[in-house]
């Protein structure tokens, strides 16, 4: 027999499914007996088939210990003690007990257990039954760092496709896997089987395939468990236990602070309480404390307290308060106004602020917290942290005192606080990676590690997401398109690839950590690749890019009302940050992409302006756009309040003044977003259909405005970069773009000027057939033989000339980044934005981060 040690910590956990177990008709009993300090418990089946998934539980005289325990596992809480039986005596066969190899173990002192349940009931057989409990069970072991779950069925079925939905305490990571993947958003982490151990027969176990994994904390213990949104533990949902100790902590005559115990948790973790006035329910906070506003003066008020679960399940409610508010005509003279008003601390969403008490004749009921004039929070102390706020924005704050007849202060003096930035004060490096790199380009998620750019990235923006056209909801598509004709206005409706996103498996060359796909995994494909990225980086950040130019076509209808705004950003949050993907080929499921984007990227391509041949444009999009950027910013923050994780919102604007007039609210927009990543590129060029500019050459992606530049606009990444800043978009927010590829003519005349600015014949052969007028920087160098370079000093711009009537290409290389580089730090902008990441070798981001040291 296996011996378990003491220091092997355990959880056991009781799994449902549909499927009824086989239970005995007698329930099953338990004997206690003792021998010195060691105590014992024989189970016993009485009944007529074999019980599987028993515990017990029984609790000790106070300061008694249990340890050491033989032929099961023993954890101790307080007084309790739970005691799950090994492998090998969990079944009892009909007429059997778990002799000779019941559970036995050592106690501190010689003591009788003064109660015992077994499954929930009497260990005597007293009282009534045991609550009815599933017959899959998932027991829960670690040792140091590293974990285990051991999945059980006794269901009398055979079970497919098991799931294990597990919180960790705060700042507790899992990661790795094997048998089996784990993933995690926030608390939340969701065990997955590989295809080998997916399916279990009845009275089998995964056993020895069960899936292991690593948590960041020794002896880390899960705090709940759920599997397919049921309770764990199969006795259905129990609901928090009432709040406890509910008081009045200050009134004044419209407002009353309450404060009350915690409850116990339930089945799940308590993530808010219901404060009730009456039978209305006045608000909704997390702690243990809340102020109910909008009283009337001198007047009785009845108020009680429910907690609520992840679930939404509610407790009972607390036992009930009365409170009268105050008589206003008691006292009418304000306190002082609150002095030394002080920001203690910041960082890119939220401020700390302290001040000096104020006085007042009938004592300090409270003090609002006012920003921009508005009230952000109210407390009952003299410091407050101000969340919510927006990255790189100044604010001002003021602080006013009310008594406890709601008399109120003037305001203080402000304080004006500026956040920080969203990379801590240095220069954010966002490189794009394209869903479909995998396919022609050969670049997969691996070359971002091997040529070097993911060590200096920031971030990852993943394109692209689309829109599904009738329910006006994030897609995760599972096609590949509907046509390769670029100009066909239908192209993008209902077009995705969940093959590439999370369905494709990979070799061990093709893979971030050198280990192969097998094919069954439930997360496949770029999302699993961009996982073990980001498990190598972990300071690596990873946002889903929803749009781009072929799948813009339906953001107007998404955002034309407030209740499809809402619906959008929902679905958008519940596939991506949530990680609920569809099914595809045995891959996706619930929770399958949890963790592995760290935000949204928005690319309306473009609001309120022309953009793919068929976009839908409405004469309201830029009032629409500012109120979807609104209700991401909106629907992400309430998001952190559940996971304590915030999570960015970002955006591909133009770098054409039109464009941004037409869809642009700039200030407004601002205060939502985190980084505005500016176009910097595509001034010029000649499409594949030659319907761009396919007579004249023209620089992509000069920062300055050439002298020499014959069209009547000129664009420049330094004119793209004003326009937002003389709108009061703090630079801080600002990102310029860089492009990892050329764009190209053909039959170029000389002119004099090595072909600069001079006659051509449409665009020259692109990288592949599809994209004439392009080539990724790598292939460029590579393939267009006898390309001389010139470097304009004056536009900082750098293009490749064959000679007069050949090719004429204009692109970004080291010496074009690092004189924008030495730019964009001279303006104090955040950083770079790069399109696209399969074009460099690891030169250009070398050099992108080298001139941002």
């Amino acid at each position: 027999m296996r011996r378990l040690i003491s220091a092997l910590l355990t959880l056991v956990v009781v799994t449902a499914l549909a499927v009824a177990p086989a239970q005995a008709a007698e329930r099953l009993t338990a004997t206690f007996s003792l021998n010195g300090t060691t105590g014992k418990y024989v189970v016993n089946n009485p009944g007529t088939a074999a019980a599987s998934g028993w515990a017990l539980v029984f609790e000790l005289p106070s300061g008694v210990t249990a340890s050491n325990a033989q032929n099961a596992t023993l954890s101790q809480s307080g007084t309790k003690v739970t005691l799950r039986p090994a492998h090998y005596i969990d079944s009892i066969r009909a007429g059997g007990t778990t002799e000779p190899y019941s559970p036995t173990f050592s106690l501190s002192s010689a003591v009788q257990p003064t109660k015992c349940l077994l499954n929930g009931a009497n260990c005597d057989g007293s009282g009534d039954p045991p609550p009815e409990k599933a017959g899959v069970t998932a027991t829960y072991t670690v040792e140091g760092t590293r974990a285990k779950f051991v999945i059980a069925n006794n269901s009398g079925a055979t079970i497919s496709n098991w799931s294990v939905v597990f919180d960790l305490p705060n700042g507790v990571v899992a990661s790795g896997g094997d048998n089996g993947t784990v993933s995690q958003s926030g608390r939340t982490a969701t065990l997955t089987p590989a295809h080998y151990n997916a399916t279990i027969q009845s009275g089998r176990t995964t056993e020895p395939y069960s899936p292991t994994f690593t948590v960041s904390q020794s002896g880390a213990q899960p705090t709940s468990c759920r599997v397919n949104d049921v309770n764990c533990d199969g006795t259905g949902d129990a609901a928090p236990s009432a709040p406890g100790g509910l008081k009045s902590t200050v009134k004044t005559t419209k407002t009353v602070s309450l404060a009350w115990d915690a409850a116990k948790p339930g089945s799940l973790p308590i993530t808010a309480y219901e404060v009730y006035n009456g039978a209305t329910l006045a608000t909704t906070v997390p702690d243990t404390g809340a102020t109910i506003t909008g009283l009337t003066p001198n007047t009785e008020y009845t108020f009680t307290v429910k907690a609520r679960d992840r679930k939404g399940t509610l407790s009972p409610a607390s036992e009930p308060l009365k409170v009268k508010t105050n008589d206003p005509s008691a006292d009418t003279k304000a306190p002082s106004v609150p002095d030394g008003l002080r920001s203690t601390g910041k960082d890119s969403a939220s401020v700390k602020l302290a001040w000096t008490a104020s006085t007042d004749d009938s004592g300090v009921a409270n003090y609002d917290v006012l920003v921009d004039g508005k009230v952000a929070t109210t407390v009952t102390g003299t410091t407050a942290t101000v969340a919510g706020l927006s990255p790189s924005t100044a604010y001002s704050f003021t602080v006013q005192a009310r008594d406890l007849y709601d008399n109120v202060s003037a305001a203080s003096s402000a304080v004006k606080v500026t956040t920080d930035d969203v990379v801590g004060n240095g220069h954010a490096r966002v490189g794009y990676f394209v869903q479909w790199g995998i396919y022609g380009r050969q670049y997969f998620v691996r070359n971002l590690d091997t040529t070097g750019a993911a060590a200096r990235l920031t971030h990852i923006n993943y394109a692209f997401a689309n829109i599904d056209p009738k329910n006006l909801t994030c897609l995760q598509g599972v096609t590949k398109g509907t046509t390769p004709d670029p100009q066909d206005p239908n192209q993008g409706d209902g077009a995705g690839d969940a093959e590439a996103d999370y369905g494709r498996p990979f070799s061990a060359g093709q893979s971030v950590d050198g280990k192969a796909d097998t094919g069954w995994e439930k997360l496949r494909g770029n999302y699993n690749q961009l996982k073990k990225l980001k498990a190598k980086y972990p300071k690596l950040k990873v946002l889903i890019s929803i749009g781009g130019w072929t799948y813009s076509k339906y953001f107007s209808d998404a955002a034309a009302t407030d209740a499809s705004r809402k619906k959008f950003v929902a679905s958008c949050i519940d596939t991506y940050i949530k990680g609920n993907l569809p099914d595809y080929n045995g891959a996706g499921g619930p929770g399958t992409a949890a963790g592995i984007f760290d935000g949204i990227d928005l690319d309306w391509e473009w609001p309120g302006a022309e953009g793919h041949a068929g976009n839908h444009i409405g004469k309201d999009d830029k009032v629409n756009n500012t109120l979807l950027i609104a209700e991401f910013r909106r629907q992400l923050d309430a998001l952190t309040k559940d996971t304590g994780k915030r999570y960015e919102l970002t955006a591909f604007t133009p770098a054409d003044p039109a464009k941004i007039k037409a869809g642009w609210d700039l200030p407004e927009v601002a205060k939502s977003m985190d980084i505005f990543n500016v176009q910097g590129y595509d001034f010029h060029g000649s499409g594949s259909d030659n319907s761009w500019e396919p007579n004249r050459t023209g620089h992509a992606g000069n920062l300055y405005t050439d002298t020499d530049d014959p069209y009547p606009f000129h664009f420049s990444v330094e004119n793209a970069v004003k326009a937002y800043l003389d709108d009061g978009v703090n630079p801080r927010k600002i990102t310029i773009g860089l492009a990892y590829y050329g764009r190209g003519w053909k039959e170029v005349t000389d002119g004099g000027k090595k072909g600069e600015w001079q006659d051509a014949k449409g665009a020259a052969p692109g990288q592949f057939a599809e994209e004439a007028g392009t080539r990724g920087y790598s292939n460029l160098i590579a393939s267009v033989p006898n390309c001389t370079i010139t470097h304009d000093e004056q536009a900082i711009a750098t293009s490749c000339f064959t000679g007069n009537n050949g090719q004429w290409w204009s692109f970004d290389d080291t010496w074009s980044i690092g004189k924008k580089m030495a730019w964009l730090k001279s303006k104090n902008l955040l950083g770079a934005m790069i399109w696209e990441m399969s074009g460099d070798p690891g030169l250009l981001t070398k050099a992108v981060d080298d001139g941002l040291k």
